[in-house]
């Protein structure tokens, strides 16, 4: 039934005991396990908010070390980073910016957050050229403005080349939206590759749903305009809550959105946990116990952490009662492996999954 996987590439079992689900949990790509240290910071934070004695600017402090935190993960200057709630909001961003007659070439089975904003932009003259994944990066050429796209596919993990992806733009004069939030943390990643970078956080990144960043090229900052200014994007955000004058930070914070509070502070101590590992650590970890799988399945190996399996109904009804959990993306079964998972989750898998 089981496969042998490299001892060695498994990060120690005392990382699992940050994680307290009570299911063989293998689901990450739909949504992160909070490690412990975001589960008690969330619940002081309550708590303070429920006894009256929370200051409201002390979560700047969470914010700061959220963003220093990504910063290391992505390997990204820290001026070039802002705060959002959802990657459509930094696709948006992107779309408005684009004038009537260029094009932005997007993989058509796409995560819709990173299509519909572009689409939405035919409304002002945009062409949006969608293709295949297997075509997008031969399919980037003079005629393209930009290319949108997701480094690694939601749906059964496919994951681009983006050394393909960057030799292409930079041959071409194509500027880069990618979405990373199904990559974070577990590939190695260069953001400052991208021209714009977008990162939902409670996935991979383990944090409250709500929390996310966008990172932008500093030459982009004086003309892909912000398109929901609010206080937290001013220059000294505290005093800037009143009147007149537009008076944006000087940096990629003018694309900050107002945060979540609560969210944020639980999001510092998880970012902070992944950037102590490392992506490549942790993907070594996520492969390991994803091949394992793949093996005692008959499937090749992949260097996706995601798997994607065509199931009876009866097998995917047999696997949930056995307490697996897992989606239903795309018309086929997703099984994702991270932090959280050991090889006695893969087993767990592997035997309620046995015919």
């Amino acid at each position: 039934m089981t496969s042998e996987c490299d001892a060695s590439a498994l990060l120690p079992l005392e990382i699992q005991k940050q994680f307290t689900a009570t299911t063989t949990y293998l689901d990450t790509a739909t949504m992160g396990l909070p490690p412990l240290g975001c589960q008690e910071e969330l619940a002081t934070q309550m708590a303070a908010i429920a006894n009256g004695i929370c200051n409201a600017m002390s979560f700047d402090q969470h914010i700061a070390r959220a963003r220093l935190a990504f910063t290391q993960i992505v390997h990204c200057p820290l001026d070039w980073v802002a705060i959002i709630p959802a990657v459509s909001i930094a696709a948006g961003v992107v779309a408005a910016h684009l004038k009537p007659g260029q094009r932005v070439l997007v993989a058509e089975e796409d995560f819709t957050s990173v299509l519909f904003p572009f689409l939405q932009a035919a409304t002002a003259g945009v062409e949006t050229v969608a293709v295949p994944l297997e075509q997008l990066v031969e399919r980037i050429n003079d005629d393209i403005d930009w290319v949108a796209v997701s480094a690694v596919q939601s749906a059964d993990g496919r994951r681009l080349d983006l050394d393909a992806l960057t030799n292409a733009c930079s041959t071409h004069g194509v500027r880069s939206f990618v979405d990373l939030t199904q990559s974070a943390s577990w590939v190695a990643t260069d953001a400052t590759r991208f021209d714009v970078t977008a990162t939902a956080l409670y996935k991979w990144m383990l944090s409250p749903r709500g929390t996310g960043f966008m990172t932008v090229r500093p030459e982009l900052w004086d003309t892909l305009e912000p398109t929901a200014s609010g206080w937290y994007a001013g220059q000294d955000p505290w005093q800037s809550v009143y009147r007149p004058p537009l008076r944006l930070a000087d940096n990629a914070r003018r694309y900050d959105i107002s945060p979540g509070w609560l969210c944020w502070a639980g999001a510092a101590p998880a970012l902070e946990l992944l950037a102590s590992l490392g992506p490549e650590a942790i993907g070594r970890h996520n492969l390991a116990l994803a091949n394992r799988f793949r093996a005692a399945l008959g499937l090749e190996s992949s260097n996706s952490a995601i798997v994607s399996l065509a199931l009876a109904d009866e097998r995917i009804a047999a696997a949930r009662q056995r307490g697996i959990a897992f989606a239903g993306r795309d018309g086929r079964s997703r099984f994702s492996f991270h932090l959280s998972n050991s090889v006695a989750d893969v087993d767990a898998a592997l035997s309620a999954l046995a015919p």
